[in-house]
């Protein structure tokens, strides 16, 4: 290019491009630039009036030139030097400004702008920085699990891509991890890609756990400089299970209850609060004094009475860590004397007891045919109305579903007995004779009559209750008859007979009956009487009427004779 700018300009860029002139006033400048953006250089100088052409180059690590751009001030043309790593990247404006798209690492160089007079030469140098973002960091080769008092290896956090290099740190639920001998080791190192010159930073963490760290977050960040100075990227919280051995083995009862029956199902469960939990425990049975090898879980099927105790579990290597439990199997035994379907006689006595057995105090409660009764049955007479199904009930209320009930079919049985009663009707006409009776099974009853008498509707009975009804008839007797009642059961026949007298108002009423007669008679005859001299009356009466008709008719004829007298006459 030095040919190009002629004969004097060639001999003055050549004596004084090994001293250039610096502009006073112009210090140092430097463009920073993110990695791939374009980088812009400003030239910073003021072009003179005589300006022949103005030149871009950079500072080898030996101090070398390397020029890379020229632009005419006569030509307005621009040429680029055949420098292969800035080929198609670089743009030079008419003030001189220079431009280098998709910046790289290696644009990291002392760039100088370079006016050239034909009596001088003047520079204004340029530093260019290029920074490159980290990428997120990451926790990787996690451990599975930490466990208490052993140092061991959490991970590592990589953060790739970076220029320049960055720093990494970890951090616990947001607070800095200082290095702490046989606590906390940190393990830095970073490498370099020989093709982009970009890092990658890799920092280790050996950590030893406590229970505290339990669902405590770890993170890590990376701080690198940018172009607008220091920025920070953090990672993705990672949470560690903790392992930590058991302190405390604890039993329970499955499911919960609040009180055991007989017949249940137990299921012992012994846990250790250690992480992860132990898996075999030794069960202690009441009376045992060796423990059984089971899982965390044991369970006793249809147990009784005889295994309330206590109940143990610990640890198979740790068997002065016990932990025991107290349980209870509540029973209930109810003894009903006497029981079943009873038979006795009226009269007799019947004792009867309801015995309690259980594990706490039992309610008792005593039915009769599903009513409920006030107290406990007593029996020293036996009556019919004590017949019934008696229910003695007991339960225990604090334990679901523990009841007992037994039962008791009374059966009172009697021979018939029979009681008659006799009631006049107010008038005298009739008599309403009852036969009381009673007895079990119920008696059937049956009426016969001796003498003359006449029954005056059939018998009628009333509901057969607590072994007594009766069946009455009435009667309206002209004679002195008897009247027998038989009551009939399984067990016996009764019969009781009852005389009953004729009506005592017989005459009174024969004399009331011919009074009556005799009013009917003379009523009608009278009403004969007037029927005749009705009849006679009006016999009379059709005879005037036909005397007065006769005459009329004579009348009549007379006078129509002398009406035709007259016309002869004429």
């Amino acid at each position: 290019m030095a040919s190009q700018a002629g004969p004097s300009c060639r001999l003055v860029f050549c004596l004084l491009i090994s001293a250039a002139v610096l502009r006073p006033g112009l210090g140092w400048y430097t463009v920073n630039s993110a990695y791939g953006d374009t980088i812009i250089m400003p030239c910073r100088l003021d072009v003179p009036q005589n300006l022949m052409f103005g030149k871009w180059k950079y500072e080898k690590p030996d101090g070398s030139p390397v020029f890379i751009a020229f632009r005419s001030s006569t030509k307005k043309s621009v040429q680029y030097d055949d420098v292969p790593e800035y080929k198609d990247r670089l743009s030079l404006s008419e003030n001189y400004t220079l431009s280098i798209s998709n910046a790289r690492i290696s644009d990291e160089k002392r760039f100088v702008c370079m006016l050239v007079t034909e009596d001088n030469v003047f520079e204004a140098p340029t530093i260019v920085k290029v920074f490159k973002q980290p990428s997120k960091p990451e926790i990787v080769s996690k451990a599975p699990f930490l466990e208490t008092e052993q140092l061991k290896k959490l991970g590592d956090c990589i953060s790739k891509d970076s220029y320049p290099d960055g720093n990494i740190t970890w951090y616990r639920s947001g607070k800095a991890l200082q290095p702490l001998e046989g606590v906390v080791v940190l393990i830095f190192k970073k490498q370099m890609d020989p093709v982009t010159q970009l890092y990658t930073m890799t920092s280790s963490l050996e950590y030893k756990a406590t229970k505290a760290d339990i669902q405590m977050p770890f993170t890590c960040s990376v701080m690198y400089y940018g172009p607008s100075g220091q920025k920070t990227v953090p990672s993705e919280e990672a949470i560690f299970d903790i392992y930590y051995p058991t302190e405390q083995v604890t039993i329970q009862v499955v499911p919960s209850k609040t009180a055991i029956k007989e017949g249940d199902n137990i299921t012992l469960k012994c846990l250790g609060n250690g992480n992860p939990p132990p898996e075999e425990f030794l069960f202690y049975l009441p009376g045992q004094p060796e423990g059984i090898r089971s899982s965390n879980t044991y369970t006793l099927t249809d147990v009784r009475r005889n295994a309330t105790g206590d109940y143990k579990c610990s640890l198979i290597d740790k068997k002065g860590m016990i932990a025991s439990t107290a349980i209870t199997v509540h029973y209930l035994d109810l003894s009903l004397n006497p029981s079943g379907e009873v038979t006795k006689q009226i009269g007799d006595a019947l004792p009867v007891s309801c015995t309690i057995s259980a594990s706490r105090n039992a309610t008792v409660v005593w039915m009769k045919d599903n009513i409920r009764l006030r107290s406990s049955p007593s029996f020293s007479s036996l009556q019919y109305q004590d017949a019934g199904n008696y229910v003695c009930e007991t339960a225990l209320q604090e334990v679901e579903g523990l009841k007992k009930r037994e039962s008791l079919t009374l059966i009172v049985e009697g021979k018939p007995q029979i009681k008659m009663t006799k009631k006049t009707d107010p008038s005298g006409l009739s008599k309403t004779i009852i036969c009381h009776v009673e007895g079990f099974p119920k008696p059937a009853i049956q009426w016969t009559i001796t003498g003359s008498g006449s029954v005056i509707n059939q018998t009628e009975e009333s509901p057969y209750i607590n072994g007594r009804y009766y069946s009455k008839i009435i009667i309206s007797p002209e004679e002195n008859v008897t009247l027998t009642c038989t009551a009939e059961n399984q067990l016996e026949r009764t019969v009781n007979s009852l005389n009953v007298s004729a009506n005592e108002n017989r005459e009174k009423v024969n004399d009331q009956a011919k009074l009556i007669v005799g009013i009917v008679v003379g009523l009608l005859l009278a009403a004969l009487v007037a029927g005749v001299v009705y009849w006679l009356y009006m016999k009379k009466s059709k005879t005037a009427s036909k005397h007065v008709n006769k005459d009329l008719g004579n009348l009549e004829e007379n006078k129509k004779l002398e009406e035709n007298n007259h016309k002869t006459e004429a």
